[in-house]
This record gives C-alpha cells, sequence and structure tokens, in this order.
C-alpha cells in the first residue's frame, strides 16, 4: 500500500546525500584513480552506479509504502483457538486499547504520535523518510540500510584510493576540496549506518522491534527479580526470524519488496510453533 508524501527537510538532505557521493565518486574518484575511459573504471563505474539506483529505489519505496494502518473493523477474538496468545496492558491485564484512535491493537501494534496513528509492528519513527517504519516497509527500510552501508563503503574505498594517487601528483584545490568534504561525510556517515544496520540485524536474527527490545529489558527484569526466565514470544530461531522479516527466498533478500508479509494483524509465535510439533507428535 503506498501513501502520500510531502518533501520534508530530512528527505531533502538524504536525496542531495545520495545524489552529492554518486557524482563525487564516479567523477572524482574513479576517474582520478582508475579513469572513467579505461576498463577497471567503466567497472567501478557500473557497479557504483548499481548501488546507487537500488539505494534511491529502495529508500524511495520505504518512503512512499505505509508501514501498516489498523483496519477500523479490527476486534481481537480471545474464544480464536488458533490464536492462543493475545497482548494484554501491563497494569489491569486489558486487552490492549487505543484510546486516541478508539480501536483495538492488534499485537505488535504501537501508535505513533507523529503520524497520529497506530502502525502495525511499529520499529520506530524515522525522520529521515518522514515516514513511520513498520510491518509493510521493514524489510525495505533494512535492504535501503543494507546498500546505503555497502555504498558508503565502496566510495570510501575509492576515496583513498583516489588520494593515494594524487598525492603524487599536484592536484587542483577544488579536487581537495572534494576529498576534504566526501571524507567528512562518509566516515561518519559509514560509522553511523554501519551501527543501524548491525543493530537492526541483531533484531532480525531476534525477531524483535526497537520497541519490543526496550519492552523486553524491562520484562525480563520483572521475571528474573520473580524467579522465572523471560523469552520473547516471537523468537522462533534465527533463521525463520530471517524468512520470516526477509522473505523465503534467499536470492531475494535485499529485493526491496515485501510481498510475503501477511497482514501484520496476527504473527507466529513460539507457542505455536510448540503447539504445531505437540500435534505432528
Amino acid at each position: 500500500m503506498s501513501r502520500g508524501c510531502r518533501l520534508s527537510f530530512h528527505v531533502g538532505v538524504v536525496i542531495g546525500a545520495i545524489i552529492y557521493i554518486y557524482f563525487s565518486t564516479v567523477l572524482v574518484f574513479i576517474d582520478r584513480w582508475f579513469g572513467l575511459g579505461s576498463s577497471p573504471g567503466m567497472l567501478h563505474a557500473a557497479v557504483f552506479t548499481f548501488l546507487a539506483v537500488m539505494c534511491i529505489s529502495s529508500y524511495r519505496r520505504a518512503v512512499y509504502t505505509d508501514p501498516g494502518r489498523v483496519p477500523s473493523s479490527f476486534m481481537p477474538d480471545i474464544e480464536d483457538s488458533d490464536n492462543p496468545i493475545h497482548e494484554i496492558k501491563r497494569k489491569g491485564g486489558d486487552l490492549r486499547f487505543c484510546q486516541k484512535c478508539s480501536h483495538y491493537k492488534p499485537p505488535r501494534a504501537h501508535h505513533c504520535r507523529i503520524c497520529n496513528r497506530c502502525v502495525l509492528r511499529m520499529d520506530h519513527h524515522c525522520v529521515w523518510m518522514n515516514n513511520c517504519v513498520g510491518h509493510s516497509n521493514y524489510k525495505i527500510f533494512f535492504v535501503f540500510v543494507t546498500y546505503a552501508v555497502v555504498a558508503c563503503l565502496y566510495s570510501l574505498i575509492l576515496l583513498v584510493g583516489s588520494i593515494m594517487v594524487e598525492s603524487q601528483q599536484d592536484v587542483d584545490d577544488s579536487y581537495k576540496l572534494i576529498h576534504v568534504i566526501s571524507g567528512l561525510l562518509l566516515v561518519p556517515l559509514s560509522l553511523a549506518l554501519g551501527f543501524f544496520l548491525s543493530w537492526h540485524f541483531y533484531l532480525i536474527l531476534h525477531n524483535k522491534t526497537t520497541i519490543e527490545y526496550h519492552e523486553g529489558v524491562r520484562a525480563m527484569w520483572l521475571e528474573e527479580k520473580g524467579g522465572n526466565l523471560y523469552s520473547h514470544p516471537y523468537d522462533l530461531g534465527a533463521y525463520e526470524n530471517l524468512t520470516a522479516i526477509l522473505g523465503p527466498k534467499v536470492l531475494f533478500w535485499l529485493c526491496p519488496t515485501s510481498g510475503h508479509i501477511g497482514s501484520g494483524l496476527r504473527f507466529r509465535t513460539k507457542y505455536d510453533k510448540h503447539l504445531g510439533s505437540l500435534t505432528q507428535d
């Protein structure tokens, strides 16, 4: 499902950064190191252009894809034998109900005060996308960050190679300025995006959202305080967690698509997995 979007300041900054990094990498770093007319130069330019296209396409899809809207008709069925797990409030034990949206919350859904609505399997609101990251666009968001990290590291390597070649020659001050600006942009960007990618890969391996991670820390403390062990109910094992988010076909894990995700109103839990194994026995 797509959504309308107004260009925000942060989205403009991201688009500007992608355009600057692409043209400085191809027209300066690759050209000064290899020469764009040479075979290695054309090969590097083609590979980096592919990464740039994947960054732009996945970013556009992440921005314009609705993260997941709770249907107004949604009503949890506590008597549904196929769905024995229901999330409840910490206080009172009632089913989760959003007072602002005036409807019940499905499992893993949360209200976003910026979007002013509930979002299915909400992870966080991303100002750099002017959109929430949720059930319908989480994989697309993750794919974008992956391509962005690879592109930044690749550009950084080409920048270093270009500087090493030009250190043996007299260069125009304009090229030196591009090198300085690019270094100041690429180094912190690579570190920040690399950390961000590692964090979300960890979350995917455990089938958690950022919100669930922070809630889980508190739940774990409370359980240990009571002498019990806390176990995240949606953690199905590393491989099943990966396929639940990225899709069943490994070859398409880095494609910015999300056709495998389902409705977002119900998620498989480890208790379903346990009940399934008991049924088979």
